[in-house]
């Protein structure tokens, strides 16, 4: 009984909060648009003092990955502790609700009695709430209560995309010395806009220090656990907005005082670095952790310091979702090693255009040298359609261009993260194998997460098998999908559907007559998929019928944010000569709808889709 007694007593403490006097103050320093890149990650074009200070006396992540490769998504993950997926948050910028039950991290923090600032950025992606004590370009430490633990957010902008294009500018950098990936062109603009974001990670950098000097100053340096890391890959297209390593890989630093080195995992080193891997859906347990706060079982992510700091993981996942204006749907997972992409879209090329990302000059003169046939296949590869499988050795082949997914030497590793990949998307219920009109219409007044959970509206497992068969493109697989045309599930259709647009024209020609009654489908996404390939490849009289459906189909102000912009990346799929005399009727398209600015955040999506239609058609002219 004695045995018993102690062990209940163990436990008990172990268990209970930690004291006042006991909670570490926790520091936030992030930084936008940047992978490792710094001098501290053996990059030896960075000029990054400050930052390095921090891992002299921390510890490096290697391989730390942000869940999401653009800012929206990646801080849905941070502060919910989930993957956006199980959220239906997967997407740039999306309209989601949280269960009423999942507190955002930064609640139990302000329970616990910690006051918790925000310098300021949020775009979580999904309604914040009342989640700070302070949230804004003010919010500081300073302001609280005498004694108060602390959590403390600093958000530098100074190194995101919009910086690394913007001119003049005069290059500090020699953008001689940058080292050009393989799979950019090594060209002037390249170049000059490489330097120019070793430029602004300076300017970050020296951000970084005046942050730290003011925390000296306070005398909070010896009470304070320091995290620093970037939100995503760098501003450079195919680092952001690609869940490729060089979108998702960022630098993160973790430094502990020696009043808390207690917390640290045993691998924590004082200017060491650590093969562990950890992600942004970490990040909420961690911190939890730190506080002595035990994580809530909702979230997906493992602490990997603290009190209730679990084991290390074997794999990392990642993500690509609608990236403003265009629809993707990518997963990925990763063992530090290697990186394997699974694309469900493979019909749609890599660099589709999204007018944000086109704005940067390397973007400018990279696709506008692939149209003149100066690339090699390295640098071609992104604006090409894509594999359904990628797999990449990030050991030998760090920036990403040999795929080795049909290597009969590397099956092994490939069946071992395909099926961990599948695990993943099954165990978290991945909302994103219904596209958004469709996920958030079956939700209807539910979260995207509690219609995910009924297997009543969400058998995904079934949903999961047509998606793998619509994007595998073998061709001898036709028959299987036309098994799933006229499924009862919505979802199915789709996916089948989608799969003759993945196979293309012969694929389509075999079952137009099938996809002919798919044009009055109850559910708008069956008919856009319907109607993009009837649009492509249908006789005359239905090409005709499929276009005149999708251009009915791409008006906000009737059908809403979600199909119309659905609708116009099907029309922008369809041979432009085909639109040539539907030109004033999209023209006369609305762009405008009151959801777009207050709920979605995306007032340029529909205008960005309907203009570069009009340039592709008028360019038929030239």
């Amino acid at each position: 009984m004695r045995y018993f007694g102690l062990l209940t007593i163990l436990f008990t403490l172990w268990n209970a909060p930690l004291k006042a006097d006991e909670r570490p103050n926790i520091l936030w320093i992030t930084s936008e648009d940047n992978g490792p890149h710094l001098g501290c990650y053996g990059d030896e074009y960075a000029d990054t003092p400050n930052i390095d200070s921090i891992a002299e006396q921390g510890v490096i992540y290697q391989h730390a990955w942000s869940t999401a490769p653009v800012c929206a998504p990646a801080r849905t993950t941070i502060i919910t502790g989930m993957y956006p997926p199980s959220l239906g948050a997967q997407h740039m910028r999306s309209s989601t609700r949280i269960p009423d039950q999942f507190k955002l991290y930064p609640e139990y923090l302000r329970q616990a009695g910690y006051y918790c600032t925000n310098n300021s950025k949020q775009d979580y992606n999904l309604p914040g709430g009342n989640v700070w004590d302070e949230s804004s370009n003010k919010a500081h430490w300073r302001n609280r209560k005498e004694g108060q633990p602390f959590f403390a957010i600093f958000n530098f902008t100074t190194s995101h995309e919009s910086r690394i294009r913007r001119r003049p500018h005069t290059p500090v950098h020699d953008p001689a010395k940058v080292r050009v990936p393989a799979y950019h062109p090594d060209t002037p603009e390249v170049r000059r806009d490489w330097a120019q974001y070793y430029d602004k990670l300076t300017e970050m950098d020296q951000q970084v220090g005046k942050t730290l000097k003011q925390l000296k100053e306070d005398g909070l340096a010896d009470d304070t656990i320091i995290f620093y890391y970037g939100d995503h890959g760098s501003g450079m297209p195919r680092s952001k907005r690609w869940p490729y390593s060089s979108g998702l890989r960022v630098p993160m630093i973790v430094s502990f005082p020696e009043k808390y080195r207690h917390l640290a995992a045993d691998d924590y080193q004082q200017g060491g670095s650590s093969d562990r891997l950890v992600g942004f859906v970490d990040l909420a347990p961690t911190v939890l952790s730190l506080a002595g706060i035990e994580p809530p079982e909702h979230m997906q992510g493992h602490a990997f310091h603290g009190k209730y700091e679990a084991d290390p993981q074997p794999f990392m996942f990642g993500f690509r979702g609608r990236m403003d204006e265009r629809y993707d749907m990518v997963r990925v997972a990763s063992n530090g090693r290697f990186i394997y992409l699974r694309q469900f879209m493979p019909h749609r090329i890599y660099g589709e255009h999204v007018d944000y990302m086109f704005q940067t000059p390397t973007t400018q003169v990279w696709y506008q040298m692939y149209q003149d046939g100066k690339l090699n296949a390295a640098q071609s590869h992104f604006w090409e359609p894509k594999p359904a499988e990628e797999l990449y050795d990030l050991q030998n082949d760090p920036d990403e261009v040999n795929n080795l997914a049909d290597s009969p030497q590397h099956q092994e590793v490939l069946k071992q993260l395909r099926s961990a990949l599948h695990e993943h998307l099954l165990s978290d219920r991945d909302a994103g194998f219904l596209p958004e009109p469709m996920m958030h219409a079956r939700a209807g007044d539910d979260t995207v997460w509690e219609m995910t959970h009924d297997p009543q509206r969400y058998n995904l497992q079934r949903i999961m098998q047509v998606a793998y068969l619509a994007s595998n493109r073998d061709p001898e697989e036709i028959k299987k999908l036309a098994v799933w045309i006229n499924d009862d599930d919505a979802a199915v259709r789709y996916w089948s559907i989608l799969g003759l647009n993945v196979r293309g024209e012969s694929a389509i020609k075999q079952l137009q007559a099938h996809l002919q009654s798919h044009l009055d489908d109850e559910s708008p996404s069956v008919r856009i998929v319907a109607a993009e390939a009837l649009a492509k490849f249908g006789d005359p009289s239905l090409q005709e019928r499929a276009i005149g459906q999708l251009i009915d189909l791409s008006n906000v102000e009737t059908h809403g944010p979600y199909v119309s912009t659905l609708a116009l990346n099907s029309l922008d799929a369809v041979n432009p000569v085909f639109l040539k005399d539907y030109v004033d009727q999209i023209k006369a398209l609305p762009t405008k709808h009151p959801s777009l600015q207050q709920r979605l955040r995306m007032s340029a999506v529909t205008p960005n889709l309907i203009d570069y239609l009009m340039v592709k058609i008028n360019a038929m002219d030239k």
